[in-house]
């Protein structure tokens, strides 16, 4: 394995393990934003009441995406050990 391929080995990792982890960012800056609106509106500013809803969020999107995010991952492994189409 050259430079080159090994430059296109990372540029792969990364670009999985973004598509892996967006989903659960996404919910992450959803909720959390929700949250601030709230606590903005009530005037309260407890760091606990935005914390707990997206940890729950995130968790929540972790059991759900987590077949997916399984397979995604295994499918790159397939294919940068040369296994899988």
């Amino acid at each position: 394995m050259d430079g080159i391929d090994l430059v296109e080995l990372v540029r792969q990792a990364l670009f999985a393990g973004l598509v892996v982890v967006a989903p659960a960012l996404v919910v992450a800056f959803v909720v959390g934003g929700l949250m601030g609106l709230v606590q903005a509106a009530t005037g309260i500013h407890e760091q606990v009441v935005g914390l707990v809803p997206r940890l729950v969020a995130i968790a929540a999107t972790l059991v759900a995406l987590a077949p997916w995010m399984l397979e995604r991952m295994a499918e790159f492994v397939r294919t940068s050990a040369g296994g899988g189409p």
